[in-house]
This record gives C-alpha cells, structure tokens and sequence, in this order.
C-alpha cells in the first residue's frame, strides 16, 4: 500500500519544505492538486511551481489537473517532471485520446472521477490507465468529511480489475484510512491531517500505524 500526501492544506510560503519533509518520511508519491477557478472555484498553482518542487527532492510527484481543458497542460506538467498526470474523467467527452497523449508524453496516465459521478464512466477505460482516482470529497477543498457512500465505487472499481491501482483522495486519517484498504484503494492521498497538530512526519507515521502492515 502507498502513501501520496497533497501539498493543498500547507502553508504556500512553506511548500518545498513540506515536500522535503514528506520525501524525508518516506512516501510513495507527493500529490499536486492543480485548479483552475473554472472546473472548481479555487486557483492554486502551474507547471512552474511543479517544475520547483520536483527539482526540491527524489519522491516522484503527481498532478492531479482540475481543470478544464487538461490535456492543454500535460505535456508542461511532464517537462516539469512530474511521473504521473491525472485528468477528470468529467472534463472531457474523450478520455480515450487523452490517457494516450498522457503517456505518449511519457508520464503515467490517471483518471479521477467525482463523488457525483457514476462510477461506470471509469471502467471502459480501466484497460489502458495507470491508475484510478476515487475522490471521497467534492474536490476543490481540504479538510473535509469523507463521503462514505464512496467505499463503494472502490469495491466496484476493485471487482472489475483486480489489478489496477486505486488512488484515494478525500477525508484521508487514521480512522478513514483502513476502510479504504479494506474496500480495495492501494494507495491513500492525504493533505488537512498532515497539518492538523505536530509535524508532518508525526502525522504520516500515525497513519500508518493505524493502518498497520497494510501501509
């Protein structure tokens, strides 16, 4: 099982030193979620500030694009050296053509999928990705509940390949954290815990002991 925690919830002024500490933890992936004010409300940051933090440590970065017109970005998200680009199935009507150009560029190709959304829109394309994101929270926002009818599209997803991996982002603690294995994620992206008390490395090693030798 892997650990992806998202920069979203820490201070911007205090990013690559949050990136540092979580490399230093030791996780799997460091999570980059990019908006753009249209396919959410909030604005965050582009390729450039990828491009900073990339260069800032060893752990492979994602970018999780909340925006529009994604495939606009991949290929300056992949020179940025991110190893993994992950669109909304909901902002396009080709998924298909875009999970291709992802990984023609290079990258690792995921698609997202939102709470509101069937989870059937992801299993036409669960032969070619590299990986499926289930968000357990209306993205745009940390800090927020778990959506716990979520679990299910886990298992769905989990039931139609036993093999693909399955990211998780959304409402991610010790208490979360092992229902989510249980239903099938393999990987758990985790941002307004990291920040809640003490130290990130503090928080990531609670995590994992709560979700025992599954993480």
């Amino acid at each position: 099982m892997k650990l992806a925690p998202s920069i979203l919830s820490c201070d911007p002024l205090d990013w690559r030193e949050a990136v540092v500490q979580m490399s230093e933890a030791g996780v799997d992936w460091i999570h980059l979620d990019v908006m753009d004010g249209q396919f959410v409300p909030p604005i965050t940051f582009g390729d450039a500030v990828a491009a900073a933090l990339c260069r800032s440590v060893k752990t492979p970065l994602e970018a999780h694009l909340m925006t529009l017109t994604p495939e606009r970005h991949f290929e300056a998200f992949v020179r940025a050296g991110c190893r993994r680009v992950i669109f909304q199935v909901e902002s396009t009507a080709h998924s298909h053509r875009l999970v291709q150009e992802i990984q023609r560029a290079g990258a690792e190709a995921g698609v997202a999928i939102n709470p509101g959304t069937p989870v059937e829109a992801v299993r036409p394309l669960l032969q070619d990705i590299d990986l499926v994101l289930v968000m357990t929270v209306n993205p745009g926002w940390g800090g927020q509940e778990m959506i716990r009818s979520c679990l299910e599209k886990v298992r769905e997803v989990r039931k139609w390949s036993p093999g693909v991996e399955i990211e998780v982002d959304g409402g991610v603690d010790p208490l979360t954290a092992p229902r989510l294995l249980e239903a099938g994620a393999t990987t758990l992206v985790t941002g307004s815990f990291l920040v809640s008390s003490g130290t990130i490395a503090e928080r990531i090693a609670e995590l994992r002991e709560a979700c025992g030798s599954k993480l």
